[in-house]
């Protein structure tokens, strides 16, 4: 073998043994999570760093409360409005992912994700808002650990605790205080569906909240009681 090959054999056992120690990262994070309640998320991070380039005094705002203490409406109405077969499929939603490739080519842009719940909180903890092949096999590696480590009822709940709703706020307890003055915990069906629909863009629908994305929360608000739930 030549010294060039011996290199590139070198180089590739290099990144192999990288991406292996990088995966068990991951996992290791997820299993430590079945017990211990995450705060900080990569994507916590992210904007809080870019928070503090206008105000170094920012801070994120983020409370954390367990499953049982969240309104019972707030857990319908996230899976009405971004997963409504959280609870069937194992971390994805193949027909879903068809039908946002198929609304995303009538339109000609990005208008639809077709991600699942397991999906967004696997970028939410260890990734970042770049849509690069490369995070999308890592999220989907993520998301199978997710849903091999976690039960339904976990993943909803750190998912409820940690997604973006709006800016420096994060998670449902905070969400209730800034939007209603109200914990999360009394959170009802209309309060619900409006903060479950600000949930694909947060920082948008915090400031400009209109009637077609009114009338949507009414729509989600119609499908909460048939949404299943762990």
């Amino acid at each position: 073998m030549t010294r060039v090959g011996r290199w590139i054999k070198r180089a590739l056992l290099l990144a192999l043994l990288a991406f292996v120690a990088l995966q068990s990262w991951y996992l290791l994070h997820i299993f430590y999570w079945r017990y211990a309640d995450p705060h900080m998320t990569s994507f916590m991070e992210i904007r809080l760093e870019e928070m503090r380039e206008s105000d170094p005094r920012a801070f994120i705002r983020q409370s954390w409360v367990p499953y049982e203490r969240i309104s019972l409406h707030a857990k319908r109405a996230v899976v009405a409005a971004e997963d409504d077969k959280f609870i069937d499929h194992e971390g994805f939603d193949w027909e879903g992912m068809q039908k946002a490739i198929e609304k995303n080519q009538k339109k000609g842009k990005v208008v639809a994700g077709g991600s699942t719940i397991s999906q967004q909180l696997a970028k939410n903890l260890f990734l970042s808002p770049s849509k690069t092949p490369w995070r999308k096999m890592q999220e989907a590696l993520i998301t199978l650990m997710l849903e091999s480590v976690l039960d339904k009822r976990r993943i909803l709940e750190i998912y409820l605790n940690v997604v973006e709703w709006g800016s420096g706020i994060f998670g449902i307890e905070a969400a209730a205080q800034r939007y209603y003055g109200i914990p999360s915990a009394q959170l009802n069906a209309a309060q619900a569906a409006h903060l479950a629909v600000m949930l694909p863009n947060p920082r948008k629908y915090e400031a400009k909240f209109g009637p077609r994305l009114q009338a949507h929360a009414g729509r989600i608000q119609g499908r909460m009681p048939g949404a299943d739930v762990p």
